[in-house]
């Protein structure tokens, strides 16, 4: 009897350990550029920032997550800052290190990187160039990974589509939807970025609309979006604009979707009181700033995918 209550307690641990291993934790975040003095002064530097934002991929438990604007010294704070994470993408000023990058971070212990690339979002993908009417080189990072407790095969693309480039973006939503088919083909895939396109462009339609690649947002069993994607560092600004996505194949289910509007407080240069109010005496209030981690909120969808 012992022997039979002890297999059916394994088989139920495989059971529970096969489930949380069928299911990713996805995202997208535009971490914003540390290279704009005025951000600092404002109090939104990102040396104030990215503790927080690690702080937020940590909470969530992203699994793995595309970036978008981040230069080379902030893609290592994070990677410093997440232990158990590593990241793929080159800059796109000169394909190594400079500029801006399209990376993709991921949990080592749970994904293995099989093979990754990169290509301009131009008419010539294959070295640093503007595309079109851009107005900087535009970039989008991939890579092949394994989920090592499963074995699930999959194609994980991330990009920054230029913000002023009309001709620009509907090219390289274009491009990017060719670039999927020709190197994942029929696999799995993930597509991740800053589209600089909301949900009513003419661009994003070209990726939700093509029978290979749906909106997350879209198909989701439980939706939470209560903002779009832009803040400019603003807490009290609303929008219904998502131009931050995520888009995935067939083979995956989205269980949950959430554009996370998380926040965090500093100090003003005098302590200021709250208004009193109906709180117990030991409990003491000041008014803080509410700041943005970024100037955009990052996105998340919980996956889940067969064998």
């Amino acid at each position: 009897m012992k022997k039979v209550v002890f297999s059916f307690l394994a088989t139920l641990l495989w059971l529970a350990e096969t489930v949380t291993a069928q299911r990713i934790n996805v995202a997208t975040y535009n971490m914003r550029n540390d290279n704009n003095k005025e951000d600092s002064l404002r109090g939104d530097g990102w040396g104030q920032r990215f503790p927080v934002i690690a702080s937020l991929i940590r909470f969530h438990d992203f699994d793995i997550f595309g970036t978008q604007e981040c230069l080379y010294h902030q893609l290592v704070n994070v990677k410093d800052s997440l232990p158990g994470y590593d990241f793929i993408g080159i800059g796109r000023d000169d394909g190594k290190r400079a500029g801006e990058h399209a990376a993709i971070f991921y949990k080592t212990g749970r994904f293995q990187l099989l093979g990754h690339g990169d290509f301009w979002l131009s008419a010539v993908t294959d070295r640093p160039n503007k595309g079109w009417d851009a107005v900087l080189p535009r970039i989008c990072s991939w890579g092949q990974f394994k989920d090592k407790k499963t074995g699930f095969v999959f194609y994980f693309f991330n990009l920054h589509m230029d913000h002023v480039g009309v001709v620009a973006r509907a090219e390289s939503a274009k491009l990017v939807l060719a670039k999927v088919k020709e190197i994942a083909g029929n696999k799995p895939a993930l597509l991740t970025g800053d589209f600089n396109v909301d949900q009513h462009s003419e661009s994003y339609g070209v990726i939700h609309n093509s029978g290979v690649m749906k909106d997350a947002y879209e198909v989701t069993a439980v939706r939470y979006a209560l903002n779009g994607t832009f803040n400019s560092f603003k807490s009290d600004s609303k929008t219904d604009s998502r131009i931050d996505h995520i888009f995935l194949t067939k083979q995956f289910k989205v269980s949950r979707y959430g554009i996370l509007t998380d926040t965090y407080r500093s100090k003003r240069p005098e302590e200021v009181a709250a208004d009193a109010a109906n709180f117990p005496k030991e409990v003491k209030l000041s008014k803080y700033i509410a700041r943005e981690p970024s100037d955009h909120f990052p996105v998340m969808a919980v996956l889940e995918y067969g064998k």
